[in-house]
């Protein structure tokens, strides 16, 4: 019995150990491998992915409101290292359609994730 329980201890010591040393990897390979050394670096590469996320946004509206079979004006784009979110409410489905359809077609979108309501006017 006891022989069970070091043959377990030492496994359970094994895994952890194992886990301790275990890192996630980027699935990016291009991406940069070394994290900003300095509290400079680290709010300059802060402030450059919030400067892109907000570009895409707006060129992710700006194609929305280009479609003029959108209606824009109950929309909130959202952005996040390409993945985009469509929040609030349209009129009817065949809009909802349309938005993440032109969504997808901006440059530099990845994903596109629809939140959207259906909300007929005057309601």
């Amino acid at each position: 019995m006891k022989a069970i329980h070091a043959v377990r201890l030492v496994t359970t010591a094994l895994l952890i150990s194992g886990s301790i040393h275990a890192y996630a990897q980027a699935s990016n390979p291009a991406a940069p491998t070394t994290p900003p050394t300095t509290t400079a670096e680290a709010r300059g590469h802060y402030k450059s992915m919030k400067a892109a996320n907000r570009a895409l946004q707006r060129q992710v509206r700006s194609a929305l409101v280009k479609d003029r079979s959108i209606s824009t004006s109950n929309i909130t784009v959202r952005a996040r290292d390409g993945a985009v979110t469509l929040q609030g409410s349209v009129p009817v489905q065949a809009q909802s359609d349309r938005a993440t359809e032109v969504a997808k077609g901006v440059p530099g979108v990845t994903s596109v994730r629809n939140a959207l309501s259906i909300r007929p006017v005057g309601t």
